[in-house]
């Protein structure tokens, strides 16, 4: 059993305190699922209802996320300043005065989604999601392979677009204007389903961006944009704040 501090204030805040310590120091990570009720009641000594209070709280205060009938999670943190602005690959490769061209290789909804992308979306229960994976083309040179998970609830219609004719960028500006934004750039090895798709050899080096996008307070799209890294680069030109 641990033992909370000693100090004036409610049991409910230590129990608080107690989870955002152990969120704070990387002891329990992002999209974790943190302990059963009953195990926090255990390894804490407190009663249920203290327990339950301050993890509802920790919801209410976005540092937890709980998915009925799955349990309680680290939320994923929300959106800093993105430094890369969202624009639409077609008209990046017209503006290099290039022929663009979009190959779907997925379009569908997905009934059962796994729990990363509950987790992702933020939702509290198990929802379907729209899904594309698309290959985009520079004068016939694949250069990114788009895979987008889309909120259904704010582009009901998204797994039904002809994304040849039509950009999801454009789709989804159009469907719902976004207002956050969050990405995460990496440097991986491609697989081999981006290998194939890209026309590289698996383990050739890409840049990997994910991105969150909100529109108000709903998570409206997932998505995974692979660049073959000998192909592309990704840069942007921004105006800092006074403070930075």
């Amino acid at each position: 059993m641990i033992r909370l501090p000693e100090t004036a204030g409610p049991l409910y805040e230590k129990v608080k305190d107690y989870v955002l310590g152990n969120i704070g120091s990387g002891k329990w990570p992002k999209d974790r699922r943190l302990p059963s009720e009953n195990e926090l009641v255990s390894t804490l000594g407190v009663s249920r209802m203290t327990v339950h209070r301050a993890l509802r709280e920790l919801t209410s205060e976005g540092h937890l996320l709980r998915i009925q009938g799955v349990g309680t999670f680290v939320a994923p943190p929300k959106p800093q300043s993105a430094l890369i602005e969202i624009r639409n690959i077609a008209g990046e490769i017209a503006a290099r005065g290039a022929r663009h061209r979009a190959e779907v290789v997925v379009l569908e909804k997905i009934r059962n989604p796994a729990l990363d992308l509950i987790v992702a979306f933020e939702f509290t229960r198990r929802r379907p999601v729209a899904h594309s994976i698309i290959v985009h083309f520079e004068d016939e040179v694949p250069v990114q392979l788009e895979e987008r998970f889309v909120n259904p609830a704010l582009a009901p219609d998204y797994h039904r677009q002809n994304f040849v004719a039509t950009t999801t960028y454009d789709y989804l500006q159009r469907a719902t204007p976004l207002t956050e934004v969050e990405h995460v750039i990496s440097a991986v090895a491609a697989e081999e389903m981006a290998a194939r798709h890209l026309m590289i050899r698996p383990g050739d080096p890409c840049l990997l961006l994910h991105r969150r996008t909100w529109s108000g307070a709903a998570v409206a799209t997932v998505n995974n944009l692979t660049y073959v890294g000998s192909r592309y680069s990704l840069g942007s030109r921004y105006a800092p704040s006074p403070a930075a």
